[in-house]
């Protein structure tokens, strides 16, 4: 065999670290339900795209290429989604492995080079992503047989899908061989994926309304989402006429779909050179050596840390604290502040969020947001805010038990009287107490607009024949015409309060039960995030439509989800259209049944939690004994 097709396999298909990798990952159960998983949801989408949406029995040519199109773009879209869900947790093992230092001690004493060992990690978790890929093919080509999907955008958004898993896996590498973070780093990386797809994806559509182009921006190029409706949405989604921009301009505004095809493989060659250069230098912290100082603190603390109740860094003691009657409870909310990071992340983001919910109502009185403008802003705000303390509950919460499993804290609290239905309650109530003032960012966002457009709303009043500047008109065939919708409802704050926080102790509830009964952090994390995502989302889409399509029932069962509850107070017109634009009750009736749901839905997750601590209190020293002595 020739030396260079020698040394290409063995950076790639004949890579041990690949092989081995592939090899395991094969004879994982795990992996292949997750696979089953995946074609299953993608053929039920299909069919319920190709059936239940096909309206009649007898359908033109050119209707059914319409609808083959239609169902081609829905199961482009999920394909796209469930990559960019799935890639974190096939690509988590990567980061994890840097948790435990021998695993990098041993590989380095191999023969393999710095290229090869970057790129095994690479290609051998990137093979069940690009797998799942492939073995989604057929369904794709089932839709030419209607018609209306040509064969460059089929390969086109496989080109997206896979440029997307590739920037993620070369991310996850380059975490993993900078050693510089941990197995807790894992949901880190899973959190800013997600927000990062959602931050450019409202970064797009306040940009779209601010300047009125429903065109692409230069947020499209650089969202696989984005840049998906670039391709199969050019009629609601166009691009730039080619030749009206030059330079940057010209690629991220007329040819989006190329630019996003070179910019994810040019960050990932960039990524991955960065890591060969590292790999055996100790990664980031042997750059310059920079090893950090060791050893223990002397002298007294700063101001800034003894004002948040700290000790000097380093130090083997710290301020005395009054614990809460519940011991569990209170470790549980303090824990969480124990270093200084976490204590400026948090408050930073509560001042931030804060400080945008009112500025928002601000440029809203100014006239400087538009009506559209305004509502596009503001919930693309709070549904930001909210997926991120969603993220960062479901994280504490599968991580509570078996993170002291794993350290052998659990152990030591079963010496103590504590009982299982006190040590439960307590990291409930412990986690909902560090969590509450991160709820009340987007509640108070919520709150103060409502406010706002409800007494600038009854000021108005006062002005007959005066444009409202609180109030977007619509048509309403209960009240024979047009008529006019508050922004925000003025109790949009009482009702995202009555749907959020019960919803999302109830997320809390499900990442402890996983938790308890998970063998490691990783297994809780993963399996949290599937169950709280599927379910979350199907009562979400159910609790959306009915919204929309049932009178009076709608708005309540509306409430059972936060987004739709969310929607639903900031957009009442569209999101509760069945019930005020068709109902002979109108607004009134369907915000009274909005606020009727978010007490149904406090009742509902209510009992719920108390079921799910209930049988973990009752199974608790079963589970704990079956899983005794594992780290």
């Amino acid at each position: 065999m020739p030396v260079a097709l020698s040394w290409l396999l063995r950076l790639g298909p004949a890579n041990p670290i690949a092989v081995r990798l592939v090899q395991n990952g094969s004879r994982r159960t795990k992996h292949l339900y997750l696979r089953m998983a995946y074609l299953g949801v993608l053929i039920a989408v299909l069919l319920w795209a190709l059936l239940v949406l096909m309206s009649g029995d007898q359908m033109n040519f050119r209707d059914l290429a319409a609808q083959g199109a239609t169902a081609f773009k829905y199961i482009a879209f999920l394909q796209v989604a469930l990559i960019c869900i799935l890639a974190p947790v096939f690509m988590a093992g990567a980061i994890a492995q840097e948790a435990d230092p021998r695993t990098w001690d041993i590989l380095l004493t191999t023969p393999l080079g710095a290229t090869q060992i970057v790129l095994g990690n690479l290609f051998g978790r990137l093979f069940f992503i690009l797998a799942l890929l492939v073995s989604s093919l057929p369904l794709f080509a089932i839709t030419q047989y209607f018609g209306g999907v040509p064969g460059d955008r089929i390969f086109l958004s496989y080109l997206i899908a896979a440029c997307a898993a590739l920037v993620v896996g070369s991310a996850a590498v380059a975490l993993s061989v900078s050693r510089v973070v941990g197995k807790r780093a894992v949901f880190a990386f899973y959190v800013s994926v997600i927000s990062y797809l959602a931050v450019t994806a409202g970064a797009d559509a306040v940009i779209r309304a601010a300047t009125g182009n429903p065109g692409v921006t230069y947020m499209t190029a650089i969202n696989p989402f984005l840049t998906l409706s670039a391709l199969l949405q050019p009629s609601t989604y166009p691009v730039m006429p080619p030749g009206t921009g030059a330079g940057l301009e010209a690629w991220f505004l007329e040819r989006p779909v190329l630019t996003s095809l070179i910019i994810a493989p040019g960050l990932s060659v960039l990524l991955i050179a960065a890591s060969i250069v590292t790999v055996r230098i100790g990664g980031i912290a042997g750059v310059g050596g920079l090893g950090g100082r060791t050893g223990t603190a002397s002298g007294p603390a700063p101001w800034y840390r003894r004002m948040l109740g700290l000790g000097a860094a380093g130090s083997e003691t710290r301020p005395a604290r009054a614990v809460w009657a519940n011991p569990i409870s209170w470790r549980e909310a303090a824990s969480r502040n124990a270093t200084l990071g976490r204590i400026l992340a948090r408050y930073a983001f509560i001042a931030a969020g804060l400080l945008s919910g009112v500025v928002i109502v601000l440029l809203l009185h100014m006239g400087t947001l538009t009506q559209t403008t305004f509502r596009t802003v503001l919930l693309a705000t709070v549904m930001g805010e909210l997926l991120v303390i969603t993220l960062v509950a479901v994280n504490m919460s599968a991580t509570a038990v078996s993170r002291e499993r794993e350290d052998g804290t659990l152990d030591l609290l079963l010496t103590t009287p504590i009982t299982p239905a006190k040590y439960l309650s307590g990291k409930l109530q412990g986690m909902m107490a560090y969590l509450l003032p991160m709820l009340a960012v987007p509640l108070f966002t919520l709150l103060v607009a409502g406010l706002y457009v409800g007494i600038a709303g009854a000021l108005e009043t006062g002005a007959p024949g005066a444009t409202s500047t609180t109030q977007i008109a619509y048509t309403s065939a209960a009240m024979g015409g047009a008529s006019q919708a508050p922004l925000v409802l003025p109790e949009a704050g009482v009702v995202g309060a009555l749907s959020v926080i019960p919803f999302i102790a109830l997320c809390v509830m499900i990442g402890m039960s996983f938790s308890l009964r998970s063998r490691g952090v990783l297994g809780s994390v993963a399996q949290t995030v599937g169950v709280v995502g599927v379910v979350a989302g199907m009562v979400g889409l159910c609790a959306w439509r009915a919204a929309a399509d049932v009178p009076l029932l709608g708005p309540v069962l509306a409430a059972l989800n936060p987004a739709a509850a969310i929607v639903a107070t900031i957009q009442p017109e569209v999101a509760l259209q069945e019930t005020v634009v068709r109902s002979t009750g109108g607004m009134g009736a369907a915000r009274t049944a909005l606020i009727i749901g978010g007490l149904v839905s406090l009742v509902i997750h209510a009992a719920i939690i108390y079921g799910l601590v209930t049988a973990m209190t009752r199974n608790f020293d079963q589970t704990v004994r079956r899983l005794a002595g594992i780290k």
